[in-house]
């Protein structure tokens, strides 16, 4: 009898030792979640827009929630090759290298407030009346990801041949270079122009060239490692999210993918000349 008891009260201690082992596995395994953003400088800002979205992914979720910003598209880029970022909130260039080049999933559009277009912008009295006329001139340009201030201005000049480009952090820093003279032009959006030209009072700008096409919005992505139910798990969450949260994260829950397929179709002609955009003088075209 005692024999018995004993065995007994030895399983009560092994069911209670693997149940608390499975209790800390599960605490120590839980699902860790890193979204991309792009802070164009002002990292705390964009943290703080998506706090209530972290929260309520983190809860919903049960995850470890990470918000990592990049400065500009050229660093976000990088940590999406490296599949660093499960989620991105992505603007459209960046989806687009995203979807096409390293398999990411759209799951909804981003809530732009205006319908882009990229420009090419010189100083109202420069004597450049069109594109050609900046032919063996130097250049201002966004960083690699960006539509409206790299993809679009570089195949909209494909054929010519820049003395240098210069590629900006910012679109501040992009009428930077044009208001001091060392670029003759320099290539942004629209609404890039409108909110940074007042920060230029003694300078007016001329839009040289207006890209005809609108760019599409950007996007929220899941990245290629995410596993499929969990993907799905998340599009539940950014769906079932209130609207001051998703306001304040600027997505739209409701929304489907963009149109991609020519934004697609312009980076995959300027990433095959990437490296001539880095030479001195910079021949905007494929070598023969």
């Amino acid at each position: 009898m005692q024999a018995r008891r004993l065995l007994f009260s030895c399983s009560l201690i092994v069911t209670f030792l693997l149940t608390a082992c499975a209790q800390t596995t599960d605490s120590s395994t839980k699902k860790r979640l890193t979204i991309g953003i792009v802070s164009y400088g002002e990292g705390q800002r964009s943290l703080e827009q998506f706090e209530g979205l972290k929260a309520h992914l983190g809860t919903t979720l049960k995850s470890l929630i990470e918000l990592e910003p990049a400065l500009n598209e050229r660093q976000a880029i990088q940590q999406i090759e490296r599949q660093r970022w499960d989620l991105v909130f992505a603007p459209p260039g960046l989806a687009a290298i995203a979807i096409a080049e390293e398999q990411y999933l759209p799951l909804f559009s981003l809530a732009e407030s205006v319908q882009e277009k990229s420009a090419v912008v010189v100083p109202y009295n420069s004597p450049a009346q069109s594109l050609q006329d900046l032919a063996s001139k130097p250049l201002a340009l966004g960083q690699e990801g960006s539509a409206t201030g790299y993809y679009l201005p570089v195949y909209n000049l494909y054929g010519l041949t820049l003395s240098e480009v210069k590629l900006a952090v910012t679109p501040k820093e992009i009428l930077q270079l044009v208001e001091s003279g060392n670029t003759a032009a320099g290539a942004l959006s629209i609404a890039e122009l409108q909110r940074y030209r007042s920060d230029f009072p003694e300078t007016k700008f001329r839009v040289l060239n207006r890209d005809s096409h609108t760019v599409p919005p950007g996007s929220v992505l899941v990245g290629p490692t995410v596993e499929r139910n969990f993907q799905e798990e998340i599009r539940a969450a950014l769906e079932s999210a209130g609207s001051p949260v998703t306001s304040a994260a600027g997505y739209i829950p409701t929304s489907g993918s963009p149109d991609y397929s020519y934004l697609i179709k312009v980076v995959k002609r300027v990433r095959s000349i990437d490296a001539r955009i880095k030479e001195k003088p910079a021949p905007l075209f494929e070598s023969q």
